[in-house]
Parts: structure tokens; C-alpha cells; sequence
């Protein structure tokens, strides 16, 4: 399959090309669209994907904001716009995928099946072509809550380009079929998490930090980091079963399978100490929660315990990526935890 089927492409796009707001933007956009600019040196190239998810419109603010603009990067960029489809769908950015489509920052990974897997191989093979010498991947958190990065490596490049907008470094073993699993390709790769999708806050730090990732000369030494990096290290995934039901209230109502307060995002990065109760179990107790680490063994006992029907932490732990779109909650996961210190659970 030729990826021009698949993909559409802007170079060097003039202001009248990209509408006056990012959603003008969007409705002109027909397919997932690369977009290259030149730069300085010609010699070199970085990369930057967002709107993978198409609820999470910050790098894509971002981008636009930038590309009105009309300065000329350090480097040539390559940017890749992901979830046009998904985006477009009244209200936009209101749909993570396609109503029966995937999870497009699940397909980089064979087989490329379905329309999701011919957009990511397609865009895996422009970085493939282009050889940048890193790439970040812009999102919004799926709930409120503070920015953070997330990557397969823990090096200095990996933290330099970190530092370019947070200073909270998630490393992880485990391995889904992200983009950020390009870093295997010796490219060091960065999933930057801005925070909300409704957060001012989010689209503001997406574009401070791509004004730094597109004109500084050099993004991946250590000396130039903006500030120090706190890295969390193999956190554990804590799934709901496919089949329970889960419910966002400040008291059970006795038919969920979960109940969890309205407010739980506010523990995001938070510690929660082993008397904090984190929410209501039903029935069926633990059993509809799995936790998947790395090295995929699962022991529930060392992350939630259950006393009188409330689930508290089994030590005292480090959350994130905790939602309350319930959508999401099945889908993909509840929330990430470590130990308080950053450690792994096991």
C-alpha cells in the first residue's frame, strides 16, 4: 500500500493553508497528515507526533499555534498528526478512536491490521525515512492532573527531552504497541503527558515545550535540562475486568462492581498512605482487578487490600493516569502506581 493513500502532507505550510484556529485546521485536515518544516540546519532532522488519541488536542493547539507563526526551527521537523478521524467526530476532540476502530497508539507494532495498523505503519515508515534523532509524542492526561513523561528508556537524552516540559519521568518495561517503543530503534522517543484536555494550563505547556524542542540546537544533553527529573521506575497497571461495572460517586450505591469518589483524580502523584481509603469494592471483591507489572506478574495483595468493603493501598503507594471517564476506566486502565519512593510495586 502506497502511504500517500493513507496519509496527506503540508510542507513548509503557509498561514492561509492552516485556517485561523486549530479547529479551522481540523476540518481541513482530510487524512492523518504529516507535516515537515525547514530548518537552520538542514542536516538534521526531530520528530513530534500528536493527536494519536483524538480527544487530546494540545499538541495539536500547540502545533497550529506555532505554525502561524512562521519562525524557522533549529533542525528540519517532522510532525505527524495521528487521530484526524477520531477528532472530527461532532463534538471534535471528544473521541479517543474511531467508535469501532482501536486504540491507534496500540498499533505500532505488527501486524499492522485494520485502518489504525495502515496509519501507524505508515507512520513509522516516515520516521524510518526521515532517521530524526529523537521524537516525542504529545498527549493529554486522560484525566486532570499535572504533566508527566513517559518512556522505555532512562538515559540522558531521555531526560533532557523530559526536561523540555516536566520534571516527572514515568520508565516502564512494559511494552503495548506505543510509539514510544521507537526508542527500541535506538531514536530516543518521549511521550509527554500535558495534563487535561480542557486544561488552558495543558495547551500552554505543550507549546512552551515545543518552542523549546524546535529551536534549541541541542535537546538531548543533560546540561541544558531545565530542571531536575524525578523518575518513577516500572510502574504496575491496574486493570477492571472487561465485565464490571464501575461507578464515580461519593458513596456506593450497591450496584457497581467499583465505586470510586468524583474527586479521585486529585490523588494523581499524590502519596496515599495504607489508611487512606481510595474507594468501594462490591461483591465480587479484588477479583475484578488485575495488576500487570512489566515482567507480567500479577499480586494484588502488595498494591489494594479490602477492609469493610473499602479498597485501600496495601503499602503506602504513588497513583497516576487515575480517571473518571468510565469509558477509559475499562478500556485501558484504571491508574499506574509505584511504591511512595518511586520503586516498583514487584
Amino acid at each position: 500500500m502506497s502511504h500517500s493513500k493513507v496519509l496527506d502532507y503540508l510542507n513548509d505550510p503557509s498561514p492561509r493553508t492552516l485556517g485561523r484556529s486549530p479547529i479551522e485546521w481540523l476540518d481541513r485536515l482530510h487524512k492523518p497528515t504529516v507535516v515537515r518544516v525547514a530548518g537552520r540546519d538542514r542536516s538534521r532532522t526531530r520528530a513530534m507526533a500528536t493527536l494519536l488519541h483524538g480527544n487530546e488536542p494540545s499538541g495539536l493547539f500547540a502545533l497550529h499555534r506555532w505554525l502561524l507563526e512562521q519562525h524557522t526551527p533549529a533542525v528540519n521537523m517532522l510532525f505527524l498528526v495521528g487521530g484526524v478521524y477520531p477528532a472530527k467526530i461532532p463534538p471534535r476532540f471528544s473521541m479517543r478512536q474511531l467508535p469501532e476502530g482501536r486504540d491507534l497508539n496500540r498499533c505500532f507494532k505488527e501486524p499492522f491490521e485494520g485502518e489504525e495498523g495502515a496509519i501507524a505503519e505508515a507512520m513509522l515508515a516516515e520516521l524510518h525515512s526521515a532517521k530524526p534523532e529523537c521524537l516525542l509524542d504529545v498527549h493529554n492526561t486522560s484525566g486532570t492532573g499535572p504533566s508527566f513523561a513517559v518512556t522505555i528508556s532512562n538515559d540522558a537524552a531521555h531526560q533532557a527531552l523530559t526536561s523540555l516540559f516536566t520534571d516527572r519521568l514515568i520508565m516502564t518495561d512494559l511494552r503495548l504497541g506505543a510509539l514510544m517503543e521507537f526508542s527500541e530503534q535506538e531514536v530516543p522517543t518521549v511521550t509527554i503527558e500535558c495534563g487535561g484536555s480542557q486544561d488552558d494550563h495543558a495547551h500552554q505547556l505543550a507549546y512552551e515545550g515545543l518552542v523549546r524542542y524546535v529551536s534549541r540546537p541541542d535537546v538531548l544533553s543533560l546540561e541544558q535540562a531545565e530542571w531536575d527529573i524525578n523518575v518513577l521506575r516500572n510502574p504496575i497497571r491496574v486493570e477492571l475486568a472487561p465485565e464490571a461495572t464501575i461507578e464515580y460517586r461519593l458513596e456506593p450505591t450497591g450496584h457497581a462492581d467499583l465505586t470510586l469518589p468524583p474527586d479521585i483524580e486529585h490523588r494523581n502523584f499524590g502519596i496515599v498512605s495504607p489508611d487512606e481509603p481510595l474507594g468501594w469494592i462490591g461483591n465480587k471483591g479484588l477479583s475484578i482487578l488485575t495488576a500487570i507489572s512489566h515482567n507480567r506478574t500479577e499480586n494484588m495483595e502488595q498494591v489494594l487490600i479490602v477492609k469493610e468493603g473499602q479498597i485501600y493501598p496495601a503499602q503506602a503507594i504513588k497513583a497516576f493516569m487515575i480517571t473518571t471517564n468510565p469509558v477509559i476506566a475499562k478500556s485501558d486502565c484504571l491508574f499506574y502506581a509505584v511504591k511512595a519512593t518511586g520503586e516498583p510495586i514487584f
